[in-house]
């Protein structure tokens, strides 16, 4: 699974990593410990439309956005579910009503420095849950797939709090890989670089062999270009945010970061 990311690098060096225009405006700082529903920045690409309001079906357009984590169906009376569908499994995707129309036509990617995950681990003293944060070695962005998805309210409270609709978006999940798996048995889909032309391409559906292929778990090869490691449970609290967080803890250490989580279980994701 995918319920908290670091994202902290500026959007225009993000903009050059993804080749992409910046468009998220003036409200994009750094984020050690991104949760959900907060605002994030996605790579979407879309034709753009001409006078008239039609696409331009022979260019397109690669753009940094900001929508808000967990989405919201169109069909959604309001905004409330959400909170509960910041991700979507890769592999039941296409069949589920929330996520399947996104999947076809509205695919996206969330950059991230990383995710955390946890670990569950069974003590003499109880259970626990060890955070750890998973990162790209050379420190290149993680390019997690993404689904996007426009809602506008019809009725007339809801319209006016959300005059210009809302924009959300869940992380794509799969099957961990290689090491990965023995802190989780989920993962983000992480795409390579090579793989995010053909995600993004907006005139590809859900059955297009491109897309498909692309469902599946990561390749071993990017994985083991990863970095995992444990780190403090402070970010168990969404409220800590900085770049202590993703500091790693010395082997010593994580014994007692167990301990403390015992004391502070009320605070897990």
């Amino acid at each position: 699974m995918c319920g908290r990311y670091s994202s902290t690098k500026a959007p225009a060096d993000l903009a050059d990593e993804f080749r992409a225009v910046d468009a998220t405006g003036d409200d994009t700082v750094p984020d050690f410990n991104v949760a959900p529903t907060k605002q994030v920045t996605t790579v979407v690409e879309r034709h753009p439309r001409d006078d008239d309001g039609e696409p331009v079906r022979d260019r397109t357009e690669r753009t940094l956005r900001r929508v808000r984590w967990g989405l919201v169906p169109s069909w959604s009376k309001d905004p409330s579910s959400g909170a509960r569908m910041i991700n979507a499994r890769s592999e039941t995707a296409a069949d589920k009503p929330a996520f399947r129309r996104a999947l076809s036509s509205r695919r996206c990617l969330l950059p991230a420095d990383g995710w955390y995950e946890w670990q569950r681990r069974d003590t003499d003293t109880g259970k626990t849950k060890q955070p750890y944060f998973t990162c790209f070695q050379d420190g290149s962005s993680i390019a997690m797939a993404g689904l996007w998805e426009y809602w506008k309210p019809k009725d007339e409270k809801l319209l006016a709090e959300y005059p210009d609709g809302l924009v959300t978006v869940a992380v794509l999940t799969t099957e961990a890989v290689g090491p990965l798996a023995d802190v989780h048995d989920r993962m983000p889909l992480v795409l390579d670089p090579g793989d995010w032309d053909a995600w993004l391409d907006p005139d590809a559906d859900s059955t297009a062999p491109a897309v498909t292929r692309l469902l599946a778990p990561p390749a071993a090869a990017l994985v083991d270009r990863m970095e995992l490691r444990p780190v403090s449970n402070r970010v168990n609290n969404v409220r800590n945010n900085g770049p202590e967080l993703l500091e790693a803890l010395r082997p010593e250490d994580v014994d007692e970061a167990l301990q403390l989580d015992l004391l502070n279980t009320g605070t897990n994701p």
